[in-house]
């Protein structure tokens, strides 16, 4: 009778046994995607999980150079600055015979009269600046996000007035009869241009110095007696390197910055990603050793993704100026904040900040005999990347739509410095009396040699077996160009 029994639930059980077993392999079967996908649902072999921790964090740190990118090249310039002139409010340093290619900063403009200064408002509070009349400039925060522009596209309309800065989160009394302005950041970038005369067929940067050594800049609440005298250093003619940093100290450096500026100035989004290479304000940085190998490898090729974006050029084609020529737009079709209809530009933006610093409202507006435009190329008319072994020719139609002045200047493509060759400075501009052709037209020459029978004034020298952009200046920009019946013409190699 027992045996009974076992022959008739044995089989049973065996049946159970394999049900069992085939639903259990059917719910395996039918996990979620992401549990079949990972390691068959397990935990990762601990190699694996380090190596993909490991390049996690070089990603963030690859994103956080792009992002902090505009932060950091103002404060390399001054850094820099301070260094060669001193610190202060009252030290603005002057390029009082033109700024040259030894001063290493991204595109400088060797055509105007440069005063730059870096001001602290945490250490000084609310400042005013004194603006002279005919100033064209701006104030940023140390994002480079304009504060203010001044002059002509400033509130005060080039007559020059009283400016007042105020820290971020300012709750104090705010006077009146001021142009009063919150910064985000307490430090903040003073950036002025003052525009040269004509003298002798030749640029005479006397009144533009005379027109910049005006500016005053005193703390709001400070007594008269303690008030520093202005300095106005000459910069011209020395060794400057005001360049962000290309080593891990560019991640010191954004950490100083992190801790010395308010949590306001940075987006908590943007802080995470700080935080997650071990930048948080107010705690010790101090990445291993592991970690420091990799924030080495972020800094050295996040400039180079930078370039090759900048070199395989945008699908999108927003940033040509023109249909059928090579020059380029900088802020690709957007504005000054680097903002399209719907989405912030990042890789114009981090691109712009790795060859040039200062965007502002002015440069990009389209306002008539007012601000300035900067159509560049660097490519020739058969679309090849311009070669400092090669003789250039770029041909500029008759009247210039340029209301103050035009200027044409070689650069880096790198990083925006000017080549530095036995000329100095490897610009012209229309302050010279340069040779025309018949029909009022100007041709400008670039090569490692000036060419026989041309005219020193319309001739830059390149540097042999580098490649170098073109850049056209219009100050003062009037309709023609707006319009586009005056387009400047491709650069072309001649043979």
């Amino acid at each position: 009778m027992k045996e009974g029994i076992v022959d008739r639930v044995l089989p049973s059980i065996v049946a159970f046994v394999l049900s069992f077993g085939a639903a259990t392999a059917s719910i395996a079967q039918d996990a979620p995607p992401l549990t079949k996908q990972i390691n068959n649902g397990n935990w990762l072999p601990q190699k694996d999980a380090e190596t993909l921790r490991d390049e996690l964090y070089y990603q963030r740190a690859i994103h956080a150079y792009m992002t902090m990118q505009p932060a950091l090249n103002v404060i390399g310039m001054r850094d820099g600055s301070e260094s060669a002139f001193g610190k202060g409010y009252h030290i603005l340093p002057i390029w009082k015979q033109r700024m040259d290619s030894r001063t290493w900063v991204p595109t400088p403009n060797a055509d105007v009269i440069y005063s730059m200064s870096y001001l602290d408002l945490k250490e000084t509070g609310p400042l005013v600046v004194h603006v002279p009349p005919k100033v064209i400039g701006m104030f940023t925060d140390f994002f480079q996000r304009t504060i203010t522009d001044v002059g002509a596209i400033g509130p005060d309309r080039e007559r020059g007035d009283l400016y007042l800065l105020l820290p971020p989160g300012y709750k104090g009394h705010i006077p009146q009869s001021y142009f009063a302005f919150e910064s985000s950041t307490y430090n903040v970038f003073l950036f002025f241009r003052t525009v040269m005369a004509k003298s002798n067929g030749r640029p005479d940067p006397a009144p533009a110095v005379a027109a910049a050594e005006q500016t005053r800049v005193y703390p709001l609440w400070g007594e008269e007696k303690n008030i520093k005298p202005m300095q106005f250093p000459d910069a011209s003619g020395k060794r400057v390197n005001m360049m962000y940093p290309t080593d891990n100290s560019y991640w010191t450096k954004l950490k100083e910055f992190v801790d010395y500026e308010p949590v306001t100035a940075i987006d908590p989004e943007l802080r995470g990603v700080l935080a997650s290479i071990g930048i948080v304000k107010g705690e010790a940085f101090e990445p291993t050793s592991r970690q420091q190998d990799l924030l080495k490898k972020a800094v050295e090729t996040a400039p180079k993704m930078i370039l090759a974006t900048a070199q395989l050029g945008r699908e999108d084609k927003r940033n040509l100026y023109y249909k059928h020529r090579q020059y380029e737009r900088a802020w690709a079709g957007g504005t000054a904040e680097f903002m399209q209809e719907s989405y912030m530009d990042i890789s114009a933006r981090v691109r712009f900040f790795q060859y040039a610093y200062s965007s502002a409202p002015a440069m990009v507006m389209r306002t008539t005999g007012a601000g300035s435009k900067y159509p560049f190329t660097a490519r020739d008319a058969d679309g090849k990347f311009l070669n400092g072994s090669n003789i250039y020719k770029l041909h500029l139609s008759p009247n210039v739509p340029a209301s103050l002045f035009w200027a044409v200047t070689a650069y880096n493509v790198i990083d925006g410095t000017m080549p530095e060759t036995d000329q100095l400075l490897p610009s012209t501009n229309g302050y010279y009396d340069q040779p025309k052709n018949s029909d009022g037209s100007i041709d400008i020459w670039f090569g490692p040699q000036k060419p026989p029978n041309v005219a020193d004034s319309a001739f830059i020298k390149t540097v042999p077996g580098r490649n170098f952009l073109v850049a056209l200046r219009l100050y003062g920009t009037e309709l023609p160009f707006y319009d586009q019946t005056w387009k400047p013409d491709d650069v072309v190699k001649v043979k």
